[in-house]
């Protein structure tokens, strides 16, 4: 069974679209295995996204993901990280196909809805980050 992790960013949680968008997991087969909803901290968000810390847009990115709450999801399922990042659709949302996340719920390239692993191993990685073993079900 894989596990990935997904981000509903500050800005579709501003909207009030998380059930939806958690809705949207279960109903593409993933399994919500633990989920919280927290407010990150400039440290949290540096140290998250510190593989794009050489990035011009890095300052904007942790300025974003700290402008309000997130909910941070581990789903799990057969082939979960591939079947999330289909469901996310495009970073840019203008990209995005039809009924995806992002295509349905996010403003721009940078308030984009949400996150998702992009590899096994990063999807340790995050899952890690956030998680501990025992908090996921």
């Amino acid at each position: 069974m894989e596990q990935t992790l997904s981000i509903i960013k500050p800005d579709a949680v501003a909207k009030n679209v998380v059930g939806q968008i958690l809705a949207r997991f279960e109903a593409a087969g993933l399994r919500i295995a633990t989920t919280t909803k927290m407010q990150l901290s400039q440290a949290d968000a540096e140290a998250f996204y510190a593989v794009h810390a050489a990035r011009p847009f890095f300052k904007d990115l942790v300025e974003f993901m700290i402008s309000g709450p997130v909910v941070v999801t581990v789903l799990e399922g057969e082939n979960a990280m591939a079947i999330n990042r289909d469901l996310m659709g495009a970073t840019n949302p203008a990209e995005a196909a039809p009924g995806t996340i992002r295509a349905d719920f996010a403003d721009s390239i940078d308030a984009n809805a949400v996150h998702g692993s992009d590899s096994v191993e990063n999807a340790s990685n995050e899952i890690n980050f956030f998680f501990a073993q025992r908090e996921i079900y």
